[in-house]
C-alpha cells in the first residue's frame, strides 16, 4: 500500500526528483519512444494494405487508452489535492488535444475524421518529443517513477504512435482543403486555453511563459512580453503546420516520381 501511495504521490512524493535531463529522465522517455516507433512501424506496416475498417481497430485501442490513463492521472491527483485540482487537468495543452482528436480520427466520419486523422499525424510525434524529452516542469517537480510522469509519458507516448502508425498505415489524407480545418482546430484550443490562463492563473499551452520547456527560448526572445509571446507560440504552430504539409507534399511528389519512373523503365 505504501508503495502505491508513493508512486500515486498521494500526501506528496518522499523521493526527491532526479531531474531534468537527468540520466533517469533520458533513459525512461527514450525506452518509451523507442517502443512507440517500433509498435508503429510494425503495426503500420502490417495494416497498410488492410481494410480501412481494419486499420481503425487500432486508433480505437489508442483512443481507450489514451483516455483512460488520462482518467486515472486525473483521479488520483483529485483524490490527493481535492476537485479543484481539476482547474489544472482541463485538457487545453498541445498534447492534451490528441485526447480529443484521437478518438475523433478512430469514432467519426467524414471530413471531421479526415481533419482529426491530419491534425493528429501533425502534431502527435511533435508533442510526443515535447512532452517527453521537452518536459522539464514535470521531470523537476516528480520523481521519474510516479504517476505523473509514468501516466503522462505514457499518454503521449501513445500521441506519438497514432500519428506514426496514421502515416505508415496510409490512414491520412493529408488534402489540402483540409489545412484550414487543421488552422481552426488549434485555434479553437488556443482562445479558451488563453483565457482559463488569465482568469483562473494557469498556463495552458505555454502561452503564459516557457515553464522550463523549449518555450522559455521564445520567453527570454521576447522579454518575456505578455502580449508578443502568447501570440509567438500561435505563430510558431501555424508555421509548424504550414511546413508540415509542405514537407508531406514534397515526399509525396518524389514518391510518386520515383514510381512513375519505375514503371516506365519496365515498359
Amino acid at each position: 500500500m505504501e508503495m502505491i501511495r508513493e508512486f500515486f504521490g498521494i500526501g506528496g512524493y518522499l523521493r526527491t526528483p532526479e531531474g531534468y535531463m537527468s540520466w533517469q529522465h533520458l533513459t525512461f522517455v527514450t525506452s518509451l519512444l523507442v517502443i512507440m516507433a517500433l509498435a508503429a512501424v510494425l503495426l503500420g506496416r502490417k495494416n497498410r494494405h488492410r481494410t480501412e475498417k481494419e486499420k481503425n481497430l487500432v486508433l480505437i485501442v489508442s483512443a481507450i487508452a489514451i483516455d483512460s490513463f488520462e482518467l486515472i492521472k486525473i483521479a488520483a491527483r483529485c483524490i490527493d489535492d481535492g476537485f479543484d485540482a481539476i482547474i489544472n487537468l482541463l485538457p487545453l495543452f498541445l498534447c492534451s488535444v490528441q485526447l480529443i482528436a484521437i478518438p475523433l480520427a478512430a469514432f467519426s466520419k467524414g471530413r471531421l475524421r479526415e481533419a482529426a486523422l491530419d491534425f493528429v499525424s501533425i502534431f502527435g510525434l511533435l508533442g510526443a518529443l515535447l512532452g517527453t524529452y521537452g518536459a522539464g516542469q514535470n521531470y523537476n517537480a516528480y520523481p521519474v517513477l510516479s504517476a505523473d510522469n509514468v501516466i503522462s509519458g505514457i499518454t503521449h507516448a501513445i500521441s506519438g504512435f497514432a500519428a506514426l502508425y496514421i502515416l505508415i498505415s496510409g490512414m491520412s489524407s493529408m488534402k489540402r482543403h483540409n489545412i484550414p480545418v487543421t488552422y481552426a482546430i488549434i485555434m479553437a484550443f488556443c482562445v479558451p486555453a488563453y483565457l482559463v490562463n488569465k482568469i483562473a492563473g494557469c498556463n495552458y499551452m505555454f502561452l503564459m511563459q516557457g515553464d522550463g520547456t523549449p518555450y522559455d527560448i521564445l520567453y527570454n526572445l521576447v522579454g518575456g512580453s505578455p502580449v508578443l509571446y502568447p501570440l509567438g507560440v500561435i505563430l510558431l504552430f501555424f508555421i509548424y503546420i504550414a511546413v508540415f504539409y509542405q514537407v508531406y507534399f514534397y515526399i509525396q511528389a518524389v514518391l510518386r516520381r520515383k514510381k512513375a519512373a519505375a514503371m516506365s523503365g519496365q515498359m
